[in-house]
């Protein structure tokens, strides 16, 4: 009974580690676009943070300094979208299994 246990856990953390694998390209592939001033300002980003697109409406070229803070709202909200598609998909691909802090890193959450 014991190595029934240990085959059935080994074939689990294979399935963790497919899905996983799964939503790590899923997220690498994703792009979303966090706005700020009614859609005067807008940045796009990947699943892996990097920056695919920013968008600045004529409009907001008037002012450096609203535009500065436009900028990093817009760059705030993408950010803070990709954190959480992230979080579903990873705890999705776990199966709701938590997973340490420490080895968070490990999986790419």
């Amino acid at each position: 009974m014991f190595k029934g246990n240990i085959a059935q856990a080994m074939q689990m953390a294979q399935r963790m580690q497919d899905n996983m694998k799964k939503a790590q390209d899923e997220l690498a592939a994703l792009e979303v676009t966090g706005s700020a001033g009614g859609g005067l300002v807008s940045v796009t980003l990947s699943g892996k943070f990097d920056a695919r697109k920013v968008h600045v409406d004529p409009q907001a070229l008037g002012d450096a300094e609203m535009l500065e803070d436009l900028l990093l709202v817009a760059l705030n909200d993408a950010v803070a979208k990709v954190n959480e598609e992230s979080g579903k998909r990873m705890s999705a691909a776990t199966a709701g299994m938590p997973i340490p802090p420490g080895m968070k890193g490990m999986f790419g959450a």
